[in-house]
């Protein structure tokens, strides 16, 4: 009989753990159960109590059974361990959602939690639990088991292996990746799978051996998935992203593993049951029966049509639209949109009552982006000045929005409604609140109504930076799970704005929240329940009669790190969507503020959100970008940032026209730091920072015939390529400058060039390919 003293010690040390974790870990994002500060919920359902009510009683019973059978051993014991952190996470993300294959695969990102428990309780563990007796016994059945494992990853694939990580060539065992990267897959996961039936069945027996070794060998296909990431994508110099590949990757095998990994341990008992009784056959013949199964679901997957898409059908005249892979006008020309944001309506905290937040913002905003050869503003506007009452717009606070969308109409420029927040909403640390070690008192920023601000008491502190604060984790759990109604209140606001705007084709779009938080329990909050609010939001404005397009964005987590997960594919049924992360790597991300070298370059960013919004089979336009320092690293990194707009002929907004002296995300200061400066000090503007305009202003399409095939542009020098497959009058390209550009077209008609103010306009018609070169030189 086993001896209880190793299960008692590792039970012990997993309890001490957790609590120490919980204390010692205001924010919650390294402990394995964390405690924000936030009052007990219970009125709200299981979710605000699953962490303690589901999670821990799972966790220490899945220690408890790996200590009694797998605790002979250490490195048996760790991956028991590990196991029952990620089984608790995933039962608990199921209890708090009710989505299986969400809970399922989001159970992985805690392995980075896990890993280090598992290693500490494992050692205590072995240092106190008594005498050990390693044993071993004939492994048993391997092949069938391993097999049976492997067959089962594509037919439930749910959302595994479909992070931005796994670029072309990288096996996946999704049938939607053909049927190559499936078959390898399943070939790679059965393999190693047996290898490591064979060695933890001989240590380990019952159906514990066979999901402990599923377990690792899932894991270890993750390696194999990152190295083989490596080789396809380069071997990089500039950034850390092959760790986080490799962390991404292991994560998705250690999820599967421990969700799946009870197949091949009922499996390999099954199937050693039956080879006692002369039918050895019989696991093979099942094996290969759900084999044959995965194949079939592969090959019908692979061979089946895409996705269409309706938008420009139901799209009227006029407005624009997403068709497949780019932003276009409904005449069959590609639109360019690119521009600035525009906060001078955001309702921001005040960190100094005598400066101003914002500076007014007039008609002649408009114009002066227009003379830059903008033709798109991405204008924040504050859900705290739109609703400060509930189920009451301010018709003042409207009427603004409504002027800034007419003037920019005037100036040919676009408006794209961005819900902006930042940390929530616009309160900072109350005087009278003291912050727990290892967090400190911060100001407010800016987004909800007061009303709609639900922290459970939980302290407003930061631990490094603002979107890591125990109040806004809460506030946005609070918001994701529609704790009395907050999130159905946006949505029903959002219904509101759709109608004010439904005739208005100067409005491009709507930018449904800014860099949206991640709660307390990412990636379920950023993926799963971000896209729940979309696709709510989306119906109500589609009811409301608002045919423009909607910019999606991830989490503030794309802002942070460089990548993330985002809303899962196929959460909504509308395809009028853009994928609009924010690229800020080399900026504001953390890597940059800790000092350390970048996990994402700038380049790499530009590809992981191209493949993200391929997978979606949405255009790509950057919501923000900029902050790059001081002026000489923002011209040199903007520089390369415009090269590899131009290379993968997107639009975005550059983070921004006008920021007031203090604004909180200023820092208060003498000096506006915008793209046109304010001077407080002497309560004037310096002018615009031409160094950073000069590049942003460069020459660009703003509507190109068909779908362009190359761009690239310096200053009033631009050479670009497209094709249209019907004839097409559409092309408008700008060229900054006083001197007028020399032109030379092929496959182009009725080319003319046209002053304007700042500029010039090239336009022409197409039917076919063509090709237009422009400037002083071909850049």
């Amino acid at each position: 009989m086993k001896s209880v003293r190793r299960p008692v010690v590792a039970l012990a040390t997993t309890v001490i753990l957790v609590a120490l974790q919980a204390f010692l870990d205001p924010t919650g994002l390294l402990a394995l159960v964390g405690w924000s500060g936030a009052l007990p919920a219970l009125d709200r359902g299981l979710w605000p109590l699953a962490p303690y009510v589901v999670f821990v009683p799972v966790l220490l019973v899945t220690v408890w059974w790996a200590a009694l059978r797998a605790g002979d051993r250490y490195w048996t014991l760790v991956a028991g361990v590990v196991l029952a952190v990620v089984l608790a996470q995933a039962v608990t993300c199921l209890a708090m959602t009710g989505d299986l294959a969400n809970s399922a695969w989001a159970a992985g990102y805690v392995t980075a939690k896990a890993v280090p428990a598992a290693l500490l309780v494992a050692a205590i563990t072995r240092l106190f639990g008594g005498r050990t007796e390693k044993t071993r016994t004939t492994p048993g059945a391997v092949i069938a088991p391993a097999l049976l494992f492997a067959a089962t990853a594509p037919l439930l694939a749910g959302q595994w292996w479909t992070a931005v990580v796994y670029a072309p060539g990288v096996p996946v065992a999704r049938p939607d990746r053909g049927i190559v990267s499936t078959l390898v897959a399943v070939v790679l996961l059965a393999a190693i799978t047996a290898v490591c039936l064979r060695w933890m069945r001989a240590r380990v027996s019952g159906v514990l051996g066979g999901w402990l070794a599923a377990l690792v060998g899932a894991a270890a296909v993750g390696l194999v998935q990152a190295v083989v990431a490596l080789i396809v994508e380069g071997m990089p110099s500039t950034d850390l992203w092959p760790l986080m590949s490799a962390y991404v990757a292991v994560a998705d095998g250690v999820s599967f593993g421990a969700c799946l990994g009870w197949v091949a341990g009922v499996g390999a008992i099954a199937a050693d049951r039956l080879a006692e009784r002369g039918m050895r056959r019989v696991p093979l013949l099942a094996a290969a029966v759900v084999t044959v199964a995965a194949l079939v679901v592969t090959v019908v997957t692979a061979v089946a049509p895409a996705r269409g898409t309706d938008s420009a059908a139901s799209v009227p005249d006029g407005f624009l639209r997403a068709e497949g892979g780019v932003i276009t006008d409904g005449d069959g020309d590609q639109i360019l949109l690119r521009g600035a944001n525009v906060n001078q309506l955001v309702d921001f905290y005040a960190p100094n009552p005598d400066v101003p937040v914002t500076t007014p913002l007039t008609e002649d905003d408009f114009a002066q982006m227009a003379a830059q050869g903008f033709n798109v503003a991405r204008l924040g506007i504050s859900w705290s000045a739109l609703e400060p009452v509930r189920g009451e717009i301010d018709e003042d606070y409207l009427a603004q929005i409504v002027a800034a969308v007419e003037w920019g109409g005037e100036h040919g420029v676009r408006t794209v409604l961005d819900m902006h927040q930042d940390s929530w909403w616009n309160e900072g640390t109350p005087e009278s609140e003291a912050c727990r070690a290892g967090t400190a008192p911060m100001w407010g920023y800016d987004g909800a109504p007061g009303w709609a601000t639900i922290t459970d008491s939980a302290p407003r502190c930061q631990f490094e930076g603002r979107d890591i604060s125990p109040a806004s984790d809460r506030a946005f759990q609070n918001f994701y799970f529609d704790t009395d109604g907050v999130q159905s209140a946006l949505v029903e606001t959002w219904a509101r704005l759709g109608a004010e705007f439904a005739d208005e084709p100067a409005v491009a779009g709507f930018d449904l929240l800014n860099e949206p938080g991640f709660g307390e329990t990412a990636p379920v909050t950023t993926s799963l329940q971000l896209g729940r609010f979309y696709d709510r939001a989306i119906t109500a404005i589609r009811e409301a009669g608002a045919p423009q397009i909607v910019f999606i964005e991830p989490s503030i987590l794309w802002s942070g790190l460089g990548f993330d997960t985002g809303p899962a594919v196929g959460f909504t049924d509308d395809d009028n969507i853009v994928f609009a992360p924010h690229l800020y790597a080399e900026s504001i991300t953390m890597d940059r503020a800790l000092g350390i070298t970048p996990i994402v370059g700038m380049e790499r960013q530009f590809a992981l959100a191209q493949r993200a919004a391929d997978a979606y089979g949405y255009p790509l336009w950057s919501g923000e970008y900029g902050y790059w320092g001081e002026q000489p690293d923002r011209e040199a990194r903007l520089t390369r940032y415009a090269a590899l707009e131009d290379e993968y002929r997107i639009g975005g907004a550059y983070w921004v026209w006008k920021q007031a002296c203090g604004d909180p995300q200023n820092g208060v200061q003498p000096i506006g730091d915008g793209l046109i400066i304010q001077d407080c000090e002497e309560d004037g503007w310096v002018g615009p920072n031409q160094g950073i305009l000069d590049i942003l202003s460069r020459a660009y399409p703003r509507s190109a015939p068909g779908e362009l095939t190359s761009l690239a542009a310096d200053g009033a020098s631009i050479a670009l390529e497209g094709g249209s497959p019907s004839r097409s009058c559409g092309l408008d390209v700008w060229v900054p400058g006083s001197d007028e550009p020399a032109v030379v077209s092929e496959g182009l008609s009725d080319v003319e060039v046209s002053a304007v103010d700042g500029g010039w306009t090239i336009s022409g018609c197409a039917d076919g390919a063509y090709a237009l070169t422009a400037g002083a030189s071909t850049p």
